[in-house]
């Protein structure tokens, strides 16, 4: 079984060492020197115009939450798609209850104006 999982240990110590040998570079060749200008707070190339603690309109966590939810139906969906021929028509109607109680979330979000941004 250790055989099977050998390259990836190989890969991640590889990608371990690279990590650390180029923070090591950067702490060695690296000024370090900060003055008050690469101190500020820096926005887009702008200077911070309000507080960086600013609450946000609970409408953005909803559409966040939404975003995440349906990210998470297609990842679903992928791999009932490739093992179509294995699940039958169990899993037809299994993922099809799994889409239609998304379908009437979307539509009850919808209706109680989540996605509205007035």
């Amino acid at each position: 079984m250790l055989q099977e999982y050998f390259p990836v240990l190989i890969f991640l110590g590889v990608a371990a060492g690279i990590g650390l040998v180029l923070l090591g570079l950067g702490f060695l060749i690296g000024s370090g020197t900060k003055d008050r200008e690469k101190l500020s707070p820096y926005e887009c190339g702008f200077e911070a115009f309000d507080d960086s603690r600013a609450k946000f309109d609970v409408r953005y966590y909803l559409v966040a939450i939404l975003f995440i939810i349906f990210d998470l139906e297609i990842a679903f969906l992928f791999p009932w798609a490739v093992s179509l021929d294995a699940v039958g028509h169990f899993g037809l109607l299994s993922m099809g209850l799994f889409l239609l109680i998304l379908v009437v979330g979307f539509i009850y979000e919808w209706k109680k104006g989540a996605l509205e941004w007035d």
